[in-house]
């Protein structure tokens, strides 16, 4: 936009404060240049081998030191539409207070409204639907209709399916990369990253991962995608503006590290491992494990409520686990019991966590919780 403005202004004169046309065509040339020099060291990733985090970087503060009681407290229990099986991840949307929850076996998105605890919908017709990610710049939800090996557009105004990307084998999770104003796709069996543009919304590249792609984020800080490489063991970052590969971070002693989600103000990331039940907290300063954890069996999803330093892990075993960050370490602080719990959400504004359950009692269920203080 800032080099569309300076095109305009500069075509549109025969001359800039006395510089002759051919100089001004010159300087045009410059301009451009720098515009666009500026928005790539906006949004070019910083990765090197032994850091993800500018070396500018001020770390955030690490919160109080007073360890909160433990426990979740079941607020409200809703049935949910359609048949008692598996759900996946969810997108949560702030300033809407929309919470999209993929009803992954039920080939179905459900929009939940977090405002006034009612379902104001569902899309249809994306089957096998695994990942969703909201883009509201765009008003664009994607959702990754594995069944299909498509990647689902809908629009948040209208809950209608607008567009479908195809050649996906099995699309997972998915992250928007602001500053770059792209699309990425974990494409799980095809070993890659699949980038789309939200504008066109056509598939601009596929990046090669060399191995199976788990959860997929943008990190703000280091203006990187980071992709979970499970069958490698490794966290990928690529540079959302070359989409390109930049490094790769081994992770000693994960077996399969699929979910993960960050805490970007305090340079962490935190990491589940299916294949040995291992919560890993990695320093984004240096790209080390610092802390590992045993979870219950099977953890998928994760999610993090930044302000009160609260980390939720689900695992398909049957556990909800909460965990309280003090300083750079976790704190477990409960657990619930909560059959096939395979993703959860938490809403930062109430701080309330959303567990949706494939089946209790013959149907599906919203179980909504609120931390005990």
């Amino acid at each position: 936009m800032r080099t569309l403005t300076i095109l305009t202004y500069i075509t549109g004169i025969r001359t800039i404060e006395g510089v002759s046309l051919m100089r001004s065509a010159a300087l045009l040339i410059a301009l451009t240049c720098v515009v666009n020099a500026g928005a790539q060291s906006q949004t070019a990733c910083v990765a090197t081998a032994s850091s993800l985090t500018p070396r500018s970087w001020t770390l955030a503060s690490t919160g109080s030191a007073t360890q909160p009681k433990p426990g979740l407290r079941l607020i409200r229990q809703i049935p949910l539409p359609g048949p008692a099986n598996r759900f996946d991840y969810q997108s949560v949307e702030p300033a809407s207070g929309r919470i999209y929850m993929n009803h992954m076996n039920a080939g179905r998105t459900i929009v939940f409204d977090a405002n006034n605890g009612k379902i104001l919908g569902e899309v249809m017709d994306v089957p096998r639907a695994t990942g969703v990610w909201a883009v509201p710049s765009h008003h664009q939800v994607y959702v990754s209709a594995a069944g299909n090996h498509e990647v689902a557009i809908f629009d948040d105004r209208t809950l209608k399916v607008t567009a479908r990307i195809g050649g996906v084998r099995f699309p997972d999770g998915i992250a928007y990369a602001q500053g770059a104003d792209k699309v990425f796709v974990s494409d799980e069996s095809g070993d890659a990253d699949v980038v789309i543009d939200p504008n066109t919304v056509k598939k601009r590249s596929t990046i090669v991962l060399g191995g199976e792609a788990g959860n997929t984020h943008y990190d703000s800080v280091s203006h990187c995608i980071l992709v979970a490489v499970q069958t490698r063991d490794q966290l990928v970052a690529i540079d959302p503006v070359s989409e390109r590969i930049m490094r790769r971070y081994d992770l000693p002693g994960s077996d399969g590290p699929h979910g993960f989600t960050l805490d970007q103000p305090d340079r962490l990331a935190f990491v589940t491992s299916e294949g040995n039940g291992k919560l890993q907290v990695v320093d984004l300063r240096t790209v080390r494990i610092i802390q590992t954890l045993n979870v219950p069996d099977d953890p998928d999803v994760l999610a993090w409520d930044p302000s009160w330093r609260r980390l939720y892990v689900a695992s398909e075993s049957g556990a909800l686990s909460a965990y309280w960050l003090d300083g750079k370490m976790l704190r477990p602080i409960g657990e619930v019991s909560a059959p096939h719990a395979h993703t959860v959400s938490v809403d930062p504004r109430t701080h309330l966590v959303y567990l949706p359950l494939e089946n209790i009692s013959g149907r599906p269920v919203l179980r909504i919780y609120e931390p005990i203080r």
